[in-house]
């Protein structure tokens, strides 16, 4: 991995604080944009556009050349391990998506080792390469994975839940068999993330979208210590490759993670106050965030004024601009256009 000095995403991860913040945002590649919509429907199925190269590739582009966003984030889904581990995968028209649910130890037999899991990522790894030849020179490229509570708590319910019900049963009736399966997704996530660091990617996110729903030492055990454990062994084999933590709904967890020198970047979410984000958290690590992605939807004062507010919060720090969580299907491209043009100025 090298990091060229002129990309102002690795700047900003390095500590630096920048007179203009780096921006890009969760979920940038995706359905508010028409052209996505339409490479989609030429893809055929969800999985058709993760798995082929040449499209993933268009559509992780597609926002780069629109907006100009000064990183681009690999077009993929979190699932896509569990089903290198050897689950079923599939997703259901207007419910998300579904998994054969693995529910005891005895049923963790049936999954891949983590050596066993390239085959069926092969084409993830060829997308990375052809994107990272086809980016401008000055946008950062970001690989990412799902943090291991987050997927394992898919794998075990077999779709998304409201409160992770099935996974924290089994964490709390069976933790030695339930810390199992943490640890084989753990194991498997470094070795596909390393692949797509020796692929191109240059930064690397780890998204934990349900940490928010870990209780006391759980939060520590299942999401704070993988996510270590995983930043430390590619730290080991990379030394320089920037880490950034999301562990959504976290809230008093995050000075936890920005405790750890091992991450460079910490992505907080829309509940997060940005002034505590500055006195707690910024003066330890870069802070990513922390738009509400309604605002896009919206558009109008609201988001001029919340831009505004979270540059003058955050921007006397390392910081890089981006949403507490992914755009939605209807957020206006215009009211992308017109954020980019506040914090640009």
């Amino acid at each position: 991995m090298t990091g060229l000095p002129e990309k102002t995403i690795l700047r900003a991860l390095a500590g630096e604080t920048l007179k203009t913040p780096p921006v890009w945002m969760m979920r940038q590649a995706g359905r508010y944009l028409p052209e996505y919509r339409a490479t989609r429907a030429d893809a055929g199925g969800f999985l058709d556009l993760c798995y082929n190269p040449d499209f993933a590739t268009e559509v992780t582009l597609q926002p780069i050349r629109r907006f100009g966003f000064d990183a681009a984030i690999l077009f993929a889904d979190i699932l896509l391990l569990p089903q290198a581990l050897g689950m079923d995968l599939w997703f259901e028209t207007g419910e998300g998506p579904r998994l054969n649910p693995v529910t005891n130890v005895a049923e963790l037999g049936r999954l891949k080792g983590k050596d066993d899991i390239h085959d069926t990522l092969a084409p993830v790894y060829q997308s990375v390469k052809q994107i990272s030849e086809a980016l401008p020179k000055e946008t950062t490229f970001i690989g990412f994975a799902g943090a291991p509570w987050t997927v394992a708590s898919y794998m075990i319910a077999g779709r998304g839940t409201p409160d992770q019900g099935p996974a924290r049963k089994w964490m709390y009736t069976d933790p030695e068999g339930f810390g199992k399966l943490i640890d084989l997704v753990t194991e498997a996530t470094i070795e596909y993330l390393a692949k797509q660091v020796e692929a191109g990617a240059e930064v690397i996110k780890l998204f934990d979208s349900w940490a928010g729903t870990l209780a006391g030492s759980c939060f520590e055990d299942y999401a704070l210590k993988p996510a270590l454990r995983i930043a430390t062994e590619l730290k080991s084999r990379f030394p320089d490759l920037p880490i950034i933590a999301f562990p959504r709904g976290a809230g008093g967890g995050y000075i936890k993670f920005a405790d750890q020198k091992v991450f460079n970047g910490l992505a907080i979410d829309t509940s997060v106050p940005a002034d505590w984000a500055r006195d707690a958290l910024q003066s330890k690590i870069t802070v990513q965030g922390n738009l509400d992605p309604m605002l896009l939807v919206t558009g109008g004062e609201a988001l001029e004024r919340e831009t505004r507010r979270l540059l003058d919060i955050l921007g006397d720090g390392p910081y890089i601009f981006n949403l507490g969580h992914g755009i939605t299907p209807d957020g206006d491209p215009a009211n992308v256009e017109k954020m980019l043009n506040i914090i640009r100025g």
